[in-house]
């Protein structure tokens, strides 16, 4: 089968894969139609992404077709509301041809975390195209358990419920609702997924970026409140000036940038909220007299739960989320090493490119 491999830094390599179909009984065969390229890749492509070791088969947010299943009916996987794995027939929910979104996170099951609910933040994650080769391949195995499948979505609409959850987890973190005044930092694609999770609870959305085009898309396409674009010596007096005088309730700081997270505990309102959606490798600081006066909350954002990708898929099938707009741009497998270069120019224009097959 054809494979695309990260060798190295700036050096995707498309070869001929051995690849053999048998199967564990928990396990799926897919066959890859769409594939989403995120700021993972970007990252991995530019040498700097945590958690990685070359060469790696790039590619986690996943649109694909089922084609064979493992022998097995029943599969123990851990229900995110118990504190004790659930068993649960997996076998009658997904089935040969079904189009399916692939969570990509390969948890153990039985860590702390895996027992408390936590998948996302297991202590042995390993995650489909960073820990471990991902979906830039024709066919992929996986967990049954890690499929999510909808009659109605596209297989491009399938591969953009992994961007989608982690919005929509960091939302739930961070406990918006609509009395909150939210600061989104980074109107990139991570950014924007916090924005279309945020508006769904009615708060009061702001968005900071540097990028005069993106902060014209989020005005657009997601009916953000304020646009704000960042210049030289920006201030939290200059942030109050945008707000009414107020500071941020909650701030999602979806960067990765360290002066970016480091900058933003001086916005955050005085009991609010600070929650890094972003990650970068390095340390982040800050005036823990600042930090004790305004009593801020600071959280971390990891990933999303299954339950996230069954939401996402309602809201998408009902119509509540409009995918129409994500999707900027296109190309085919066998193109992705010649176009990728283009795609990682801000000037390209990219929200979401997806790769078909």
């Amino acid at each position: 089968m054809k494979a695309l491999v990260l060798k190295e830094p700036s050096d995707f390599l498309l070869i001929e894969k051995e690849f053999n179909d048998d199967l564990q009984p928990d396990e799926a065969l897919l066959k890859i139609r769409k594939i989403g390229i995120c700021g993972t890749d970007y990252h991995a492509f530019r040498g700097r992404q945590p958690f990685f070791n070359y060469p790696r088969i790039l590619g986690h947010e996943l649109g694909a077709e089922v084609v064979k299943l493992g022998s097995g009916s029943k599969f123990q996987i851990s229900d995110s509301n118990a504190q004790t794995p659930e068993i649960w027939n997996l076998k009658s929910e997904i089935k040969v041809g079904d189009k399916v979104s692939v969570e990509p996170y390969l948890n153990c099951g039985s860590c702390q975390s895996c027992l408390n609910g936590k998948s996302n933040c297991c202590e042995n994650l390993q995650v489909l195209g960073v820990h471990v080769d991902g979906g830039m391949v024709e066919y992929l195995k996986v967990p049954i358990q890690k499929l999510h499948h909808s009659d109605k979505l596209s297989f491009e609409q399938l591969a953009l419920v992994e961007t989608l959850g982690i919005g929509a987890h960091a939302v739930e973190r961070a406990e918006v609702s609509e009395k909150d005044l939210v600061l989104v930092i980074g109107a990139g694609p991570i950014g924007l997924s916090v924005i279309q999770f945020a508006k769904l609870k009615d708060a009061t959305i702001a968005v900071l970026d540097t990028n005069v085009e993106r902060l014209h898309f989020a005005k657009n396409v997601f009916q953000t409140d304020i646009s704000i674009e960042v210049k030289s010596d920006f201030s939290a007096d200059i942030l109050r000036g945008y707000l009414n005088g107020h500071l941020p309730t909650i701030i999602f700081d979806a960067t990765g940038n360290s002066e970016s997270m480091k900058n933003a505990f001086n916005y955050v309102a005085f009991g609010g909220k600070l929650v890094f959606v972003g990650l970068f490798i390095g340390d982040v600081s800050f005036h823990d007299p600042l930090f004790h006066r305004r009593e801020i909350t600071l959280l971390a954002s990891r990933n999303s739960l299954p339950k996230d990708f069954k939401n996402i898929i309602q809201l998408m099938e009902s119509g509540k989320i409009d995918t129409a707009a994500w999707l900027t741009h296109h190309a085919d497998f066998d193109d992705l090493p010649t176009v990728f270069n283009h795609w990682l120019d801000p000037a390209s224009g990219v929200i979401k490119a997806i790769v078909s097959l």
